[in-house]
């Protein structure tokens, strides 16, 4: 068997919906380009996930995923540091999803809270099979795949991740069942060596008893660090842990990241289907023509009408893109009418189009070499694949699916 990975990897996912805009940048892939530097990252474009809510027309989809991993890389991930693939190019997330099929009770899949609310926003689509109903499942196996120790969500999608883990632990009690597992295990501390052995033991404890889970981590390092003991012996500890059985596919935390809010030139949401964004690598004259006319306080009908910042979608913006000198002078402008909407707007629009000049450059040289592009998804996608297929060689194991 190979070895459970460290407690340093994440694995997230972005759908293939074309040139990402300022919503997609600050929502993910701005915790995504920090988180790159903190962790083991496998980031892959979900374009399988795509087809659960378009599978009528997917001539778009080979040119959107090239959008996607433009922006990617123009927004500062770095695949010599992060592993970037597509989700369809490493095929085992497509087994791991079937072979999880066959444990997942249906009411787990209709129970997820987007099923039924997709359901309502999309209803001029014929959302009615098993792909649409199956996604958790397909997005549970896209985690579960590299073993993961965090998942990067907002709090709209920890009920996602805890899909993820409910299917961890219900593969693991009836696969990861092994005659004489509990003496096996305690032959395995012993090997620890010296006050390892206890100190695992304490703080086996005191998860189990207590549900400590800063002991839990503690007692994982303790492990995984430990050069001594083999790779069966290894998974037989982590298991043990947690209960009685080989802990196969880990159970990964959430990682909740910060996903503000970015107001669209209407204040809504920014989102494609209102028609309300600004791309990432857009033109900077298109970004000030639009940010003049965006929407702001509907009670300034005139100049000289005292606003307020908290009814403005413009002051969502600040809060993203100014210095608190500037949201001062800001608030206390438009409370007392001192300055106009487009003065507020102009420290906006510089920082916006500072930031999409930026990326415009970085994107250039990709733009200029296609064939560079297609090299280093490539390159990630076998990277990503050695992972992918060490784990389905254990799932296989585990079900009998290949010989001892």
């Amino acid at each position: 068997m190979s070895a459970v990975p460290t407690g340093k990897r994440v694995v997230s996912g972005m759908r293939p919906t074309g040139a990402l805009h300022l919503g997609n940048y600050h929502g993910a892939l701005r915790n995504w380009v920090e988180l790159q530097y903190q962790y083991e990252c496998y980031f892959f474009v979900a374009d399988w996930h795509a087809l659960t809510t378009g599978y009528e027309d997917t001539s778009g989809l080979p040119q959107a995923i090239h959008e996607v991993v433009i922006d990617w890389l123009a927004a500062g991930l770095n695949p010599g540091v992060a592993t970037l693939f597509v989700q369809s190019y490493v095929p085992e997330h497509a087994e791991l999803h079937l072979l999880l099929s066959m444990i997942t009770p249906l009411g787990w899949l209709e129970r997820v809270p987007s099923y039924k609310d997709q359901q309502q926003q999309l209803r001029e689509k014929d959302l009615a099979t098993y792909g649409f109903l199956g996604y958790p499942l397909l997005q549970s196996a896209d985690i579960l795949l590299y073993r993961p120790a965090f998942v990067p969500v907002g709090e709209d999608q920890v009920a996602h991740v805890e899909v993820t883990r409910e299917l961890a632990r219900r593969f693991n009690h009836l696969f990861g069942r092994e005659a004489d597992f509990e003496l096996k295990a305690e032959h395995a501390n012993k090997e620890l060596g010296g006050r390892n052995i206890t100190l695992y033991r304490q703080l086996r404890r005191r998860f189990q008893e207590a549900g400590d889970q800063a002991a839990l981590e503690r007692a994982r390092a303790l492990v995984e660090s430990n050069t001594r003991i083999t790779v069966a012996d290894r998974e037989r500890l982590l298991g043990y842990l947690e209960g009685s059985s080989v802990t196969i596919l880990p159970e990964p935390q959430v990682l909740l990241t910060a996903t503000p809010r970015v107001p669209g030139l209407d204040g809504r949401k920014m989102s494609k289907s209102y028609g309300n964004t600004i791309a990432m690598r857009e033109d900077p004259d298109s970004v000030v023509k639009k940010l003049r006319a965006m929407q702001t306080d509907p009670a300034r009908v005139r100049r000289t009408d005292p606003g307020d910042p908290q009814k403005c979608p413009v002051w969502e913006l600040h809060l993203l893109y100014s210095d608190d000198a500037t949201r001062q002078w800001v608030n206390q402008g438009c409370r007392t009418a001192a300055i106009g909407c487009l003065d507020c707007k102009k420290p906006v629009i510089e920082r916006i189009v500072e930031e999409v000049t930026g990326m415009r450059k970085r994107a250039q040289e990709f733009q200029d070499n296609p064939e560079l592009v297609s090299n280093l998804m490539a390159e990630g996608c076998e990277k990503a694949r050695e992972v992918a297929r060490a784990t389905l060689d254990e799932v296989r194991r585990a079900m009998h699916l290949r010989p001892q």
